[in-house]
């Protein structure tokens, strides 16, 4: 993703397209590249925004799911948008969960694909050894269908987080707050309507998330794509984007 990052103040964030904001909230070890065919293909039809969520800077008893939100909510008010639709995926689904939760009247449509917020069995169950490539491999192909998705820098990247102290301790309070922060209670009470696009062998959030999300989300619209793990719109793009964009279509004099 080529897009410039631009810095406002403690903001950090990539925008392009003009129209209907949809806003992008990205996971624990999400790179703002993970949304690059969301990105491409939806900045033709609307504004696109994706900051980047201050997942390591938060002072460390501030670092969990709840802050985040605020800082979404400061966000969008420092660049004062009206209304939004909200994308998150994993961690992200979580965080707009929370922030459609306080603030329902700035969320005109939101989508969750591999969200949290229910149950999350992030790293199949254990934190993987900081010190080895491979057995760090084996634990992040968890997350894809096809283990080809997980390249060497991939893998650099979730190494060079898990041996940085600062940014491991950070990643085990936001994956305890997650835990913590269950919705469940939250979910009948949204009013907007909620996409849910999930993959079917997702093994971090299974399906069984997805239905319950479903069965609780009083306006909730369930996608599934066969072959497919927790990042959807990394692993099978055109197909995450087709069914967004019908989904979008339906909703489009809402």
């Amino acid at each position: 993703m080529k897009q410039e990052l631009i810095e406002e103040g403690k903001f950090k964030y990539i925008q392009k397209g003009e129209g209907e904001l949809l806003v992008i909230l990205h996971g624990l070890f999400g790179a703002l590249s993970n949304f690059k065919d969301v990105f491409d293909r939806f900045s033709s039809e609307y504004s696109v925004v994706i900051p980047m969520l201050p997942i390591y800077d938060l002072p460390i008893i501030n670092t969990n799911v709840k802050n985040l939100a605020k800082y979404l909510a400061k966000f969008i008010e420092h660049k004062g948008f009206d209304k939004v639709n909200l994308l998150g995926n994993s961690l992200g689904g979580h965080v707009a969960l929370v922030y459609a939760n306080k603030h329902p009247e700035k969320v005109s449509k939101m989508i969750l694909t591999g969200s949290s917020g229910l149950y999350e069995n992030a790293f199949g169950g254990t934190f993987p050894r900081r010190e080895d490539k491979e057995f760090l491999r084996q634990k992040i192909e968890l997350t894809f269908y096809d283990p080809a998705m997980v390249t060497d820098e991939l893998v650099d990247e979730c190494h060079e987080a898990v041996n940085n102290r600062e940014k491991v301790i950070r990643i085990l309070a936001i994956a305890k707050s997650a835990i913590r922060h269950n919705m469940a209670k939250q979910l009948e009470k949204y009013p907007m309507p909620v996409c849910l696009i999930w993959g079917k062998n997702d093994t971090i959030t299974p399906p069984e998330v997805a239905e319950e999300f479903h069965e609780k989300i009083p306006n909730s619209y369930l996608y599934w794509i066969d072959k497919c793990g927790h990042a959807p719109m990394m692993e099978h793009p055109e197909t995450f984007n087709n069914l967004l964009a019908d989904w979008f279509q339906k909703f489009k004099d809402a």
